[in-house]
């Protein structure tokens, strides 16, 4: 059975004590694999490793970095497939999804920090009182936490900007989808990446990922993943002042005007509820329409989401695969039972799919308000709510009416209309008749439940350096 180990210092390490966990397919629910169960012995030899590169690594010009990221983003690009494969055998992502769009953004990452790392600039001040640079210096070693819903598309996210700037990395991927990551590791070293750098330590979050983040030498943590385990990290991160950057969940309001183009724009929605299972941060789960469509927009929508393609995540033509974990998929369906229990109409899915794997079909709901339970808390899976609005204060009321705050979509023809919300929507992000529309240089993060911080071109360059004003009496 294949194993994936740590990789620290540039080269593979078995756990320390000798223990594995197991990796399971979602797409048959057996054991594929297992993954090193790390402790904070391995995170310490990490550390250490990642402390002694520090010197070298921060003092290379900005232009060796550079290079030294797009390599590794060739040395990727050249076992693409690979590394597609390993994500939808790990994730249970559709081969489609992870060959045409995860892993290409994961290379992009690491160009597009490559790039960053030249263009990031210090910033000069004169004419009040003397003249002042400010210097942007690396912190040194710093941490990332990396979620099971998009691998390597969000671990590089993490340690490109971190390596860009100068600092070295200790890495914890999710222990539910190592693959990809150990890959990554695996292309490093091939290519001589200087040891110590960059480092990978496995494991279950209570053992690796909070030793980390009370590591001593550990500068700042950057975590992708739940609400939950983003308050955790910051209660630990707080009393020893370490900076944090906390992307976390989101109840994601997406609004549809009577005056848009949403006949043209309809596979676009259903993307927006349903890419990767619903398994995605930025996915629209609350679908609020103006009233006068309603009716009209719900039975073309659940006709669309009924057609769509659940299947095998090998099968190119399929769509949607499994949930990610049993216990992934047993949180979902507790979900669908207290959407019931509330009172919902379910219009198409609402069930398990029955064959092997983590399967639940496509759900629509509609029939509850803004307090309930189905409508406030992440679901994070393949389930969908409708709700009608009256007007534009409804419209935004509802939007508004939820503990996240990541990204609210709107598809509205009125451009005024459209400015007014993108200023009151309680949201890090809006996208006004697209989704999951990606510059690398925007800032990219929420506000309330979702998080604290932005990732993304130069906030990410800002998070992983340390600023130092110099100023010189002239």
């Amino acid at each position: 059975m294949q194993r994936y180990p740590h990789w620290i210092d540039g080269k593979s390490h078995p756990p320390v004590d000798g223990a594995w966990l197991d990796v399971h397919a979602p797409a048959t629910g057996e054991v594929i694999a297992q993954v090193a169960a790390g402790t904070a012995t391995d995170v310490d030899a990490a550390m250490q490793a990642a402390q002694r590169a520090f010197p070298m690594w921060s003092s290379l010009p900005n232009s060796q970095r550079a290079q030294w990221l797009e390599r590794l983003a060739d040395a990727l690009e050249e076992r693409l497939e690979e590394a597609a494969q390993a994500e939808s055998r790990d994730g249970g992502k559709p081969i489609s999804l992870a060959r045409d769009v995860e892993i290409p953004r994961a290379i992009a990452n690491l160009r597009f920090f490559a790039h960053a790392a030249t263009q990031f600039a210090s910033e000069s001040h004169h004419g009040e009182a003397g003249l002042n640079f400010t210097l942007r210096q690396p912190l040194g070693v710093v941490a990332t936490i990396s979620p099971w819903n998009l691998p390597l598309y969000l671990f590089t996210w993490k340690i490109a900007p971190a390596l860009a700037a100068g600092n070295c990395v200790v890495a914890k991927p999710s222990e539910v989808t190592p693959h990809s990551a150990t890959l990554l590791a695996e292309i490093a070293a091939s290519i001589g990446f200087p040891p110590g750098v960059f480092n990978l330590v496995h494991g279950a979050g209570p053992a690796v990922g909070e030793a980390m983040v009370t590591h001593a030498q550990v500068k700042a943590i950057s975590f992708t993943g739940s609400t939950a385990v983003g308050k955790r990290i910051a209660s630990l991160a707080a009393p020893l002042l370490k900076k944090v950057s906390l992307e976390l969940g989101g109840k994601n309001p997406s609004l549809v005007f009577a005056d848009s183009d949403w006949h043209d724009n309809l596979d676009t929605i259903v993307r927006s509820a349903f890419q990767n299972s619903g398994q995605i941060c930025l996915c629209g789960s609350r679908l609020l329409v103006e009233r006068s469509i309603y009716d009209e927009f719900r039975d073309a929508f659940v006709a669309r989401v009924q057609a769509l393609r659940v299947g095998d995540p090998a099968d190119p033509a399929t769509q949607l695969g499994p949930l990610v974990s049993q216990a992934h998929f047993d949180k979902v369906m507790r979900a669908l039972a207290t959407a019931r229990a509330e009172g919902a109409h379910v219009l198409c899915g609402g069930d398990a799919i029955d064959r092997a794997g983590w399967y639940i079909a496509p759900t629509v709901l509609e029939g509850l308000g803004p307090d309930s339970a189905t409508n406030r808390e992440e679901i994070f899976g393949p389930v969908v709510t409708l709700q009608p609005f009256d007007g534009d204060d409804h419209a935004l009321a509802l939007a508004n009416a939820s503990d996240y705050g990541l990204v609210a979509t709107l598809w509205d023809r009125d451009l005024p209309r459209a400015l007014r919300f993108a200023r009151e929507l309680r949201t890090g992000m809006v996208w006004v008749n697209t989704w999951l529309m990606r510059d690398l240089r925007t800032p990219f993060g929420g506000s309330n439940q979702s998080g604290l911080g932005r990732e993304g071109g130069a906030e990410a360059m800002r998070f992983f350096t340390e600023a130092k004003n110099v100023g010189i009496k002239t």
